[in-house]
């Protein structure tokens, strides 16, 4: 189990699963939008993928800076930026794969959500993939709480802005990708639901 750990880290376990099918392959470039600490980028920078990965948090930087020093040297620390997704200041359609990992369900609102989508698929290249997990209403929307603007009080009490199908699957069309997957719900015994989203730029 150790030896696990010390290879793959904490990784999510959806995105193990499009290493296993072969989607993330070495010598992709491949960017983290909200990475925080780098959980999902330990086997990618022990396998000498073009990382690279930007969060809002300067300390969360910091720790992925440290990660890729020891485990990637060669890569420039400029590829860990202190940036909102937004915001995010990557060489548009230069990203094979693009990560989202629980962190779009932290929208303001549907503006600030599309405006991170947006930010997201300019710096993802034509044929390239987008990797996102995000808190959803997808079977348990009869359990959340509407705060407004889309974002609902879950029954575990966390506050998120909230997906469903529609949304999604829209996003995918208007964005002009396909989705790769279809839709994977996990549900939290009533306490939340997490929606696996995976899609392919049209190249």
């Amino acid at each position: 189990m150790n030896d696990l750990r010390v290879q793959f880290g904490d990784i999510d376990i959806y995105l193990f699963d499009q290493l296993l099918r072969g989607r993330i392959a070495p010598g992709m470039h491949v960017i983290d939008a909200g990475c925080g600490g780098g959980r999902n980028l330990v086997y990618l920078l022990r396998n000498g993928y073009n990382v690279a990965a930007a969060d809002r948090d300067p300390a969360a930087v910091e720790r992925v800076r440290a990660l890729a020093a020891q485990l990637n040297p060669a890569l420039p620390a400029d590829n860990f930026r202190v940036e909102a997704i937004e915001a995010m200041s990557f060489t548009p359609a230069s990203a094979d794969i693009v990560i989202a990992s629980a962190v779009l369900h932290f929208a303001s609102g549907p503006a600030h959500f599309d405006a991170m989508l947006r930010a997201i698929w300019n710096v993802l290249a034509p044929g390239g993939l987008l990797f996102a997990r995000l808190a959803s209403s997808i079977g348990i929307a009869g359990l959340v709480e509407p705060l407004g603007d889309g974002r609902f009080r879950l029954p575990d009490g966390s506050d998120r802005f909230l997906v469903d199908e529609h949304m999604l699957t829209e996003a995918t069309r208007r964005l002009g990708g396909a989705l790769v997957d279809p839709l994977k719900t996990t549900l939290v015994q009533q306490e939340r639901a997490m929606t696996t989203w995976v899609t392919r730029k049209h190249a």
